[in-house]
């Protein structure tokens, strides 16, 4: 049904909102790749754990500053 009142409607309006092409199987998007999981490297785990340090180095001083 449109969104529009009938009586704001012009006749020639159709009464449907989308046209079948835009809601049928032409306007499914394609499934995008999935995602693989691949092996941490290590300078990405280096990375990681240098913030965990950092992180708990933080909550250690805001704490003892208390």
């Amino acid at each position: 049904m449109s969104a529009v009142p009938e009586e704001d409607r012009e006749d020639d309006e159709s009464q449907w909102r989308f046209a079948l092409d835009e809601v049928g199987e032409d306007a499914e998007p394609d499934a995008p790749d999935p995602i693989e999981p691949e092996t941490p490297s290590l300078e990405n785990a280096a990375f990681v754990l240098l913030g965990v340090a950092l992180s708990i180095l933080l909550f250690y001083a805001a704490l003892a500053g208390l």
